[in-house]
Protein backbone atom coordinates (compact mmCIF):
# COMPACT_ATOMS: atom_id res chain seq x y z
CA UNK A 1 0.00 0.00 0.00
CA UNK A 2 1.24 3.18 -0.96
CA UNK A 3 2.18 6.16 1.80
CA UNK A 4 3.58 8.63 0.34
CA UNK A 5 5.19 9.90 -3.31
CA UNK A 6 3.76 9.37 -6.82
CA UNK A 7 1.96 6.14 -7.68
CA UNK A 8 0.42 4.32 -10.70
CA UNK A 9 -3.39 4.40 -11.83
CA UNK A 10 -4.17 0.81 -11.48
CA UNK A 11 -3.41 1.30 -7.67
CA UNK A 12 -6.85 2.65 -7.38
CA UNK A 13 -9.83 0.16 -6.31
CA UNK A 14 -13.32 0.15 -7.36
CA UNK A 15 -16.17 -1.68 -6.11
CA UNK A 16 -19.94 -2.03 -6.43
CA UNK A 17 -22.77 -2.91 -4.35
CA UNK A 18 -24.23 -6.20 -6.04
CA UNK A 19 -26.62 -7.06 -2.98
CA UNK A 20 -26.91 -6.32 0.84
CA UNK A 21 -23.80 -5.22 2.69
CA UNK A 22 -22.01 -6.86 -0.33
CA UNK A 23 -19.40 -5.44 -2.83
CA UNK A 24 -17.71 -6.73 -5.88
CA UNK A 25 -14.32 -5.35 -7.81
CA UNK A 26 -15.08 -5.07 -11.44
CA UNK A 27 -12.92 -6.86 -13.62
CA UNK A 28 -11.01 -5.15 -16.76
CA UNK A 29 -11.36 -1.60 -16.04
CA UNK A 30 -9.13 0.45 -17.66
CA UNK A 31 -9.08 4.19 -17.11
CA UNK A 32 -11.27 6.44 -14.54
CA UNK A 33 -11.59 10.19 -14.73
CA UNK A 34 -13.18 12.65 -12.19
CA UNK A 35 -15.41 14.99 -12.75
CA UNK A 36 -16.56 18.03 -9.64
CA UNK A 37 -19.77 19.54 -9.72
CA UNK A 38 -19.52 22.51 -7.44
CA UNK A 39 -22.20 24.87 -6.74
CA UNK A 40 -20.64 28.36 -6.35
CA UNK A 41 -23.22 31.26 -5.15
CA UNK A 42 -21.68 34.55 -5.55
CA UNK A 43 -23.11 38.09 -4.57
CA UNK A 44 -21.80 41.39 -4.82
CA UNK A 45 -22.52 43.54 -1.25
CA UNK A 46 -22.25 46.98 -1.13
CA UNK A 47 -20.06 47.15 1.16
CA UNK A 48 -17.14 44.89 -0.76
CA UNK A 49 -16.46 47.80 -3.24
CA UNK A 50 -17.81 46.12 -6.14
CA UNK A 51 -15.64 42.77 -5.30
CA UNK A 52 -17.55 39.88 -5.67
CA UNK A 53 -18.02 37.44 -2.73
CA UNK A 54 -19.21 33.41 -3.19
CA UNK A 55 -19.83 30.29 -0.90
CA UNK A 56 -20.02 26.58 -2.02
CA UNK A 57 -23.18 25.36 -0.98
CA UNK A 58 -23.11 22.21 -3.07
CA UNK A 59 -21.03 19.73 -4.79
CA UNK A 60 -21.79 16.31 -7.02
CA UNK A 61 -18.82 13.96 -8.54
CA UNK A 62 -18.82 11.65 -11.59
CA UNK A 63 -16.35 9.11 -11.99
CA UNK A 64 -16.02 7.52 -15.26
CA UNK A 65 -14.96 4.30 -15.97
CA UNK A 66 -14.01 2.25 -19.36
CA UNK A 67 -12.71 -1.00 -19.87
CA UNK A 68 -13.63 -4.54 -21.25
CA UNK A 69 -17.04 -6.22 -21.10
CA UNK A 70 -15.67 -9.58 -19.32
CA UNK A 71 -18.60 -12.38 -19.03
CA UNK A 72 -18.76 -14.02 -15.78
CA UNK A 73 -17.17 -10.86 -13.48
CA UNK A 74 -19.87 -10.88 -11.03
CA UNK A 75 -18.32 -7.10 -10.95
CA UNK A 76 -18.52 -6.47 -14.83
CA UNK A 77 -21.68 -8.34 -14.98
CA UNK A 78 -24.00 -6.51 -12.45
CA UNK A 79 -22.37 -3.27 -13.63
CA UNK A 80 -23.93 -4.36 -17.89
CA UNK A 81 -27.01 -5.57 -16.99
CA UNK A 82 -27.71 -2.14 -15.16
CA UNK A 83 -27.88 -0.97 -18.90
CA UNK A 84 -31.43 -2.00 -19.55
CA UNK A 85 -32.68 -0.50 -15.81
CA UNK A 86 -33.67 2.80 -14.47
CA UNK A 87 -34.86 4.35 -11.26
CA UNK A 88 -34.17 3.45 -7.82
CA UNK A 89 -32.64 -0.17 -10.01
CA UNK A 90 -29.57 1.60 -10.97
CA UNK A 91 -28.59 3.12 -7.96
CA UNK A 92 -26.36 1.16 -5.63
CA UNK A 93 -23.48 1.33 -3.64
CA UNK A 94 -19.86 2.17 -4.39
CA UNK A 95 -16.59 2.29 -2.91
CA UNK A 96 -12.97 3.71 -4.53
CA UNK A 97 -10.34 3.36 -2.33
CA UNK A 98 -7.36 5.35 -3.02
CA UNK A 99 -3.76 4.12 -2.79
CA UNK A 100 -2.69 4.95 0.03
CA UNK A 101 -5.59 3.04 1.52
CA UNK A 102 -8.20 5.91 2.33
CA UNK A 103 -11.98 5.16 1.25
CA UNK A 104 -15.10 7.18 -0.49
CA UNK A 105 -17.99 5.34 -0.11
CA UNK A 106 -21.26 6.70 -1.43
CA UNK A 107 -24.56 5.55 -3.20
CA UNK A 108 -24.04 6.19 -6.86
CA UNK A 109 -26.27 6.02 -10.04
CA UNK A 110 -24.43 4.03 -12.59
CA UNK A 111 -25.36 5.46 -16.31
CA UNK A 112 -23.93 2.66 -18.49
CA UNK A 113 -22.98 4.80 -21.29
CA UNK A 114 -21.37 1.52 -23.90
CA UNK A 115 -22.75 -1.66 -22.98
CA UNK A 116 -20.73 -3.18 -25.59
CA UNK A 117 -19.40 -2.46 -28.94
CA UNK A 118 -16.07 -1.84 -31.40
CA UNK A 119 -14.73 -3.34 -34.45
CA UNK A 120 -15.32 -6.77 -35.18
CA UNK A 121 -11.45 -7.20 -34.21
CA UNK A 122 -11.68 -5.60 -30.95
CA UNK A 123 -12.37 -6.74 -27.14
CA UNK A 124 -15.94 -5.89 -26.66
CA UNK A 125 -16.74 -2.48 -24.29
CA UNK A 126 -17.89 -1.81 -20.94
CA UNK A 127 -18.29 2.08 -19.99
CA UNK A 128 -20.11 3.98 -17.32
CA UNK A 129 -20.32 6.70 -15.24
CA UNK A 130 -20.93 6.13 -11.45
CA UNK A 131 -22.67 9.19 -10.20
CA UNK A 132 -22.68 10.69 -6.57
CA UNK A 133 -26.14 10.58 -5.03
CA UNK A 134 -25.69 12.22 -1.94
CA UNK A 135 -22.94 12.62 0.17
CA UNK A 136 -20.46 10.41 0.45
CA UNK A 137 -18.54 8.69 3.47
CA UNK A 138 -14.82 9.58 3.76
CA UNK A 139 -12.73 7.43 5.42
CA UNK A 140 -8.79 7.92 5.69
CA UNK A 141 -6.98 4.76 6.19
CA UNK A 142 -7.01 3.44 10.07
CA UNK A 143 -3.73 4.01 11.50
CA UNK A 144 -1.43 1.38 12.58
Amino acid sequence: MITSGVYPVFENKFKIGTATDTKVSIADLETFSVSMDNNVEEWTPMDTEGWIRRLMTGKAFTISLSGKRNVGDAGNDFVAGLSWKTGQNVTVPFEWEFPNGDKLAFSAVINVTTPGGGDSTNVDALEFDAMSDGKPTYTPKPTE
